[in-house]
């Protein structure tokens, strides 16, 4: 049946998703279950794919912010996504082997196992901030679980689409895995597949949400929000700031696990804003070169200048951390900001930030923080420096969030045997490593019946003997 409504839905006018679709489908029905060396091929092809191209892969990210290192993309995108495609390999026999469950005390003789199945072909939509690294990750989940995949990237990033969407055709077949270049979103999100994984805004994860549901299409979204980061009295203000301030103005903040607003220790506010007016001139001297990343496109770029108009309007002091360092409309640079005094009223605090900003609150007693985090999204990360096992306990235990790095800022998605995913307003599901794997394979249940007859012994008309087995199994305590 439902195979019948998957095949209706592509009947319709053909385009190149659906064309791609009903291949891949089709392979998926005539293979159900790729081998360990097959998909092992597929990791490493990729892999070889992405270190034989890499120059030309930074070239086009580059093209498509207008300025990006490449060596930003290396270490943030280039490195991450080889590092996970080897991990996976690495590990690919044990994740596919069936595991033994234990047996139902009536059926002991018996034999219980959970085979993980490819459920078939996976949707990935990924976003324009991290391109490779948001496409390849959960690209490597799919593969590595034995399925199909189709991937549509960003508006903003089809110079990197084009790349690798010519580079993976000339290696791996459409069936195995296709790159759709300037297919239309509401084309790509409509189709049937088996699993969908969307990283983007949570406005578009809903779209994307609503669009799954008319095909009971499983998704996993990936949203961002605004991630809190603390530094505790016991911490040193200066290594937090080095810290910090580095994964803050990473491609230009443009990234959804940076630290959106910063909670610091009342009195040791102005140690911080000291030592990022000391240290963000010695790693961006120039906004203007190309070691420092563009605004995305002339959008996000009103939006951050916005953003900044309404805190200053609204009573904020804006810190330029770059002496001398102008706007530049042209080239779409802001430069890094910290943004003090900041109340709720003011868009730096309502919104994601995405942009080179950091808001500074201050605080008395680790109650605050832990109730502004509180009555608040869950975030899809966050960040407490601390050497107090105390403190962090405390912190792990009354908060949630996506995921949390301790000492340091966004490290726990480059761990690629850790979970990565959100909860709640910040998203749902994960990928990386096994639960990547598993959160694409249909966990599927085995039993075979033990070869004594047991349940013989309850076949109808029923008699006292029944009730008397009945009543000794209800009873027993294993």
């Amino acid at each position: 049946m439902a195979q019948t409504r998957q095949l209706r839905t592509i009947d319709t006018v053909e385009n190149e998703a659906q064309r791609v679709f009903k291949l891949q489908r089709e392979a998926y029905l005539r293979q159900p279950y790729p081998s360990y060396e097959e998909r092992l091929h597929h990791l490493r092809t990729i892999d070889r794919v992405l270190v034989d191209n890499r120059k030309e892969i930074a070239a086009a990210i580059s093209a498509d912010f207008g300025h990006r290192a490449a060596e930003e993309s290396m270490i943030a995108e280039l490195f991450t996504s080889v590092d996970g495609l080897r991990d996976a390999a690495k590990h690919l026999k044990k994740w596919m082997a069936p595991e033994r469950r234990h047996v139902s005390a009536l059926f002991a003789t018996g034999h219980n196992r959970v085979v993980p199945m490819p459920k078939g072909v996976v949707g990935i939509v990924s976003p324009w901030n991290y391109p490779l690294f948001l496409t390849i990750s959960p690209l490597t989940s799919a593969l590595a679980a034995g399925n199909r995949a189709m991937i549509k990237m960003a508006a903003n990033s089809q110079h990197l689409c084009r790349l690798l969407a010519e580079k993976l055709r000339a290696e791996l077949p459409e069936e195995v895995v296709a790159v759709l270049p300037g297919v239309r979103g509401q084309d790509f999100s409509a189709l049937p597949y088996d699993h969908l994984i969307f990283t983007g805004s949570a406005d578009a994860g809903r779209t994307v949400m609503r669009a799954a549901a008319e095909n009971l299409t499983p998704v996993t979204l990936e949203l961002g929000g605004k991630s809190p980061t603390i530094i505790a009295e016991d911490f040193d203000v200066d290594e937090a700031a080095a810290r910090i301030l580095y994964a803050k103005f990473l491609n230009a903040g443009q990234t959804c696990l940076a630290p959106d607003y910063l909670f610091v220790p009342e009195h040791k506010r102005d140690q911080f804003v000291a030592a990022a007016r000391r240290i963000v001139p010695q790693r961006i001297p120039d906004v203007a070169s190309s070691q420092y990343t563009s605004v995305i496109d002339a959008k996000a770029y009103r939006r951050l200048r916005a953003t900044l108009d309404d805190a200053a309007a609204k009573g904020a002091e804006l810190v330029s951390l770059v002496p001398g360092a102008q706007f530049d409309d042209g080239l779409r640079k802001i430069p890094p900001h910290l943004v003090l005094g900041v109340t709720d009223e003011m868009l730096i605090m309502q919104e994601e930030i995405f942009g080179p900003l950091l808001p500074i609150k201050t605080y008395r007693s680790l109650d605050e923080v832990i109730g502004y985090v509180n009555a608040r999204d869950r975030p899809l990360g966050l960040y407490l420096f601390t050497h107090d096992a105390a403190t962090e306990e405390r912190v792990l235990q009354q908060t949630i969030s996506g995921g949390v790095t301790i000492n340091h800022c966004m490290l726990h998605v480059a761990q690629h045997d850790l979970p990565f995913g959100g909860v709640g307003a910040s998203g749902m599901g994960q990928y990386h490593g096994r639960e990547g794997f598993l959160e694409v394979s249909k966990l599927r249940p085995v039993f075979t019946a033990p070869k004594l007859p047991i349940l013989d012994l309850f076949y109808p008309p029923y008699t006292k003997r029944h009730r008397a087995i009945l009543d000794f199994l209800i009873r027993w305590k294993r």
